[in-house]
């Protein structure tokens, strides 16, 4: 057997292998821990003090917003879902409104919420702007807080705050501090407001936080994650190899 043939081989086996890795590993890797993971009282109530920062704007992606500040926010919780506004079924943030400073929304609970376990019951996902949660019985329903939970509008403009706030993944206990803030592109005449209670619902109940610092304080499913990583960046080039391998080999003739 040509060494081209043996090296075809391995590739398709290693490809077939790492894609088995990466589908299994991917199912599990955005499960949200137990609670026994959390150091819960790190996970309280949000703080928000009043602020003296008054209006100001800033620039991105050559778009000027202007930001009103109403209070000073600092928050840790869990993210339990996500939506990024470049995704593709999003035809709001860049398209619609030129919005290309709310990177990012994060549903987030605490408190509660995250002390009782109740989260695992609970079905969360987020679309455009809302953050959604649904619960399989009334059981359920009556012991999660809704005021443990916030969807946020996350405003950012600088390089490393950006990159910690994508880096947050579903399980992860993230911080973050910066300022409730309205905010409004006038070119694109597009405004938008913030929550300032816990305990709204419905429409404007989303806090619009301009970011200052953002962190991950705890990563959730870090070995997970790893495998994969490491399985998928394995599938991407074994598929390479094998398709290189399988146009060198040697031609195969059937001798009957």
């Amino acid at each position: 057997m040509a060494l081209s043939t043996v090296f075809e081989l391995i590739f398709k086996w290693l490809c077939i292998l790492s894609l088995a890795v990466m589908a299994v590993s991917a199912v599990y890797k955005d499960k949200v821990p137990n609670p026994e993971f959390y150091d819960v009282s790190q996970l309280q109530e949000p703080k928000q003090t009043p602020t003296d920062e008054t209006p100001f704007t800033t620039t991105v992606n050559k778009q000027e917003y202007t930001i009103i500040p109403r209070f000073n926010y600092e928050l840790d919780g869990v993210v339990v879902s996500y939506h990024n506004a470049d995704a593709i079924d999003d035809i709001w943030h860049h398209g619609e409104w030129q919005d290309f400073i709310n990177l990012r929304d994060l549903c987030v609970i605490w408190g509660e919420n995250v002390a009782t376990g109740v989260y695992k019951r609970i079905d969360f996902h987020n679309d455009s702007w809302t953050c959604w949660a649904a619960w399989p019985d009334r059981e359920t329903g009556e012991l999660f807080k809704m005021t443990d939970l916030s969807n946020n509008h996350l405003l950012a403009d600088n390089k490393t705050v950006i990159a910690a706030l994508m880096a947050a993944e579903p399980g992860d206990h993230i911080r973050l501090r910066g300022m409730l803030a309205e905010y409004s592109n006038p070119a694109a005449n597009f405004h938008r407001g913030t929550s300032t209670v816990r305990t709204d619902t419905g429409n404007g109940a989303c806090e619009t936080i301009y970011l200052d610092e953002f962190s991950v304080i705890t990563k959730a499913n870090a070995n997970l994650r790893r495998v994969y990583s490491f399985s998928k960046w394995l599938a991407i080039i074994s598929a390479i190899g094998f398709v290189v391998m399988f146009v060198i080999a040697p031609v195969r003739v059937n001798r009957d």
